[in-house]
């Protein structure tokens, strides 16, 4: 397998700048997602690593040798698109195999290989079908085989789930990451969906812009985020965001609301207070109290508590038994060690000396 690199790698449409010289590195067997909004830049990256796209300016290198300037077939690599262009008037079998067949590959070899592949992903029984003859789940999978039996160096998706079904994109999270492990592959995949790439990859990068936003651990990225972009994008539902300033003594504060966080240096303005609905604790209070609740989403196993501020909207995340209701007096806790800060110009993340600590708004 390789390891990939991207070196001020950038690319332009006309006038449009599309990825802007971003540099990250793949490490080799890894499960690498490309994550972001549509028009990011993450598929034309993908399409750049692939060869389907020559980049405008920069370097790409697998295993230390540049590949920019080489054509697509010349790379190693496999391509699993959202449609799985399967050929519709062949059989799953011939679908799998007609790449090995272009290379003339002995027939006896690409028996084997196919039959490998189709073992590995459940479809045995499907080989004598034809697409039109499949569920969706089933053509995804044939167009997974088709590229494992290449025995590529690099595995490249572009948003391959999205045309299934919830239950299906579960399962197949599940399948795709059992795959990766087996094979010991380089697998670079492309999602908006958050979930899947917070289920499955060792290595997220989060893209907005044609600028890589932060590239971590899944964890990492929800834990620490490196700006008020990645803090929105990754987490459902998203972060709350409240304007205010940190005070001398230690605090973020708007509308009354004061909440310790443990900052120790001089006060600043122009500062944003991140905390994740899970974070959030609405208390029923006597009337008079700063929030009121706008709505109760009862969901199972959970409950998304919206509640008003003077600041504006509160998301909560609670237990299923949540004893609130619409229009209720609220006052709003904050878990210790959970806020986050952040520059309300640029965005950045805010480093805090101390330890954070909660607060309540009284």
């Amino acid at each position: 397998m390789s390891g990939i690199e991207l070196k001020q790698v950038s690319k332009r449409f006309g006038e449009s700048l599309i990825v802007d010289s971003i540099d990250l590195t793949i490490e080799d067997g890894s499960f690498t997602v490309l994550l972001g909004p549509s028009g990011c830049g993450k598929t034309t990256t993908l399409n750049m690593i692939s060869g389907l796209e020559e980049p405008s300016g920069g370097k790409i290198l697998f295993d230390g040798e540049e590949v920019q300037d080489l054509a697509p077939h010349k790379r190693d690599v496999a391509m699993v698109f959202q449609s799985y262009a399967l050929y519709p008037n062949r059989t799953v079998e011939d679908n799998i195999a007609f790449a090995l067949k272009l290379r003339k590959t002995p027939a006896a070899e690409i028996r084997e290989r196919v039959d490998e592949a189709a073992e590995m992903l459940g479809i045995t029984p499907l080989l004598r079908r034809r697409p039109r003859q499949l569920s969706g789940g089933q053509q995804q999978r044939v167009a997974l085989a088709r590229a494992i039996v290449r025995r590529p160096n690099v595995f490249l998706l572009d948003e391959p789930l999205s045309n299934l079904d919830a239950k299906l994109r579960a399962d197949m999270r599940i399948s795709l990451r059992e795959l990766q492990k087996k094979l010991k592959g380089t697998f670079v995949y492309v999602t908006h969906d958050q979930g899947e790439a917070m289920s499955m990859a060792d290595q997220v990068v989060v893209m907005n812009g044609g600028l890589v936003q932060q590239d971590a651990r899944p964890l990492d990225l929800y834990r620490r985020p490196a700006n008020r972009f990645v803090a929105g994008f990754v987490g459902t539902p998203s972060m709350n965001f409240i304007t205010g300033g940190l005070g001398g003594d230690g605090s973020f504060t708007r509308d009354g609301l004061s909440i310790p966080v443990g900052w120790s240096r001089p006060a600043r303005e122009n500062v944003t207070l991140g905390v994740r609905p899970e974070d959030v604790t609405l208390t029923p209070a006597a009337e008079g109290a700063p929030g009121r609740v706008r709505m109760v989403e009862r969901l199972g196993v959970e409950a998304i508590v919206v509640a008003a501020f003077p600041f504006g909207d509160v998301v909560a995340r609670t237990g299923p038994d949540v004893d609130l209701d619409g229009d209720a007096p609220v006052t709003m806790e904050i878990g210790k060690g959970k806020a986050h800060l952040f520059d309300s110009g640029d965005g950045a993340a805010i480093a805090l000396e101390d330890a954070m600590t909660g607060g309540r708004n009284g």
